[in-house]
């Protein structure tokens, strides 16, 4: 394990969406007011910048030990920028971002490479993600290598395989390479590679959207195995409702940027009170014809607004029925309707 690392944490105060259920615990993770912008330049010797790409607007959330948050919306809501700042594979323009206490936007160097130990991430696309020039052994050796973990012979041998037989693959395929693997076959190395230095924290990047549905289920599945076995604690990136559902405790929907309601799964999918969320759920498909022939349905208009542009106050007033003259002036703030459901909304649905 790493050196502990002393670095204070900032001082934060208690963020919306806290489960019940972790009242008396310390989160793992905690974000506050966390933006992430991106530069537009002009020129190629002499860059201008002529903008800013608002990727990522004021974000805070906690992540406890042990439970599944979800992220949802929109392809450019800011999801995977967020997921990535956490791990510093992206630095924050500006916000608070804490791993048990330790902040991480100022680490740098080996403190920071050290910390990588506890957080890791499997990515979206299998294709993409592995190196067609390695084999599935090397593959999953390569960060224990790099933290000089084991022994460069047997034991990372012996410890690719039992992470191998760990996500329902086996020793046979420790010598094959990623071409001659199917989709969830490349994403169960994936989740292998994630497991090797044990971290506490792995964030999942839509990480079953590029596979077949039945495969999707045995992934799903097998994440929720691996967490309850090894007390792992996740941030679920997707834009799949459904999905999400399953698998997450909590689930909070993006829009533009921000964070516009965030609830328990149960909750949100069965009482939805923001008006982008409730448009997302009346979305999802329902395999009774007859229920799909009752239920209200909101389908948004127009597209989504530019991130290099976006709209004064609400991000979503452009889109939204409901909007009013407040809502073009101010954004709104995240607050509690009750049973840590918490909504950003001037006219929330039930109001």
């Amino acid at each position: 394990m790493p050196d502990t690392l002393t670095t204070p944490a900032q001082p934060v105060q208690e963020v919306a969406g806290t489960p019940q259920a972790a009242a008396t615990s310390q989160p793992l993770l905690r974000v506050r007011h966390l933006v992430k912008r991106f530069p537009i330049t002009t020129g190629i010797i002499f860059q201008k910048t002529i903008g800013y790409v608002h990727a990522v607007e004021d974000v805070s959330f906690d992540v406890y030990p042990g439970e599944t948050l979800g992220l949802v919306g929109e392809s450019g809501c800011g999801k995977t920028t967020t997921g990535r700042c956490i791990l510093q594979l992206h630095r924050a323009t500006s916000g608070s971002i804490t791993l048990n206490g330790v902040e991480l936007t100022t680490l740098k160097g080996e403190r920071l490479r050290a910390l990588r130990r506890d957080m890791q991430i499997v990515f979206q696309d299998p294709y993409a993600s592995l190196n067609p020039r390695k084999t599935v052994e090397a593959i999953i050796a390569e960060p224990l290598a790099i933290h000089g973990i084991g022994r460069r012979g047997a034991e990372r041998k012996a410890r690719v395989r039992e992470l191998l037989d760990v996500v329902g693959l086996g020793s046979q395929f420790a010598k094959r390479y990623p071409r001659e693997l199917s989709g969830g076959q490349r994403q169960r190395v994936g989740l292998a590679r994630s497991l090797a230095l044990n971290p506490k924290l792995i964030i999942c990047d839509e990480p079953v959207s590029a596979l077949d549905v039945s495969i999707q289920a045995q992934i799903l599945n097998l994440l929720e195995e691996l967490q309850e076995e090894f007390g792992l604690t996740y941030i679920f990136i997707a834009h799949d409702l459904s999905v999400v559902k399953h698998i997450s405790d909590r689930v909070a929907v993006m829009y533009l940027g921000h964070i516009v309601e965030m609830a328990g799964s149960e909750e949100l999918f069965l009482n939805p009170v923001h008006p982008y969320t409730f448009a997302l759920m009346s979305a999802i498909p329902i395999p009774d014809p007859e229920l799909e022939e009752t239920r209200v349905r909101q389908v948004l208009e127009g597209d989504v607004p530019s991130p290099a542009s976006p709209p004064p106050g609400c991000p979503f007033h452009p889109r939204c029925s409901r909007a009013q003259e407040v809502c073009r002036e101010a954004m709104p703030e995240l607050l509690e309707r009750g049973d840590g459901h918490f909504c950003a909304c001037y006219f929330p649905l039930g109001d």
